[in-house]
């Protein structure tokens, strides 16, 4: 049976430190290894070869909200549909 382990961090952060996250997140999956750590607690994951993305954006008044969510399953080979029809830029 395989262990389960839950992490969770949040903050309010300046848009630079975000991008300094966001960087250090693109590098561990080129790596294919993310270590996330917080007040002694710490997590590290392998992402695989094969990654699920998902974004949702929603805008209700004055508040935004942006959602990333990547996922795979260890050690199986998974079929994924590739859908290579999203773009993300700024404007």
């Amino acid at each position: 049976m395989s262990q389960s382990q839950d992490f969770f961090y949040e903050s309010v952060q300046d848009p630079k430190t975000i991008k300094d996250f966001l960087q250090s997140l693109m590098e561990g999956i080129e790596k294919g290894n993310i270590a996330l750590s917080s007040n002694g607690e710490e997590i590290v994951l392998n992402p695989s070869d094969m990654l699920k993305f998902s974004v949702k954006a929603k805008v209700k008044g004055e508040a935004s909200k942006l959602s990333l969510k990547i996922s795979w399953k260890e050690a199986k080979k998974v079929n994924i549909e590739v859908e290579d029809n999203l773009e993300i830029k700024s404007k």
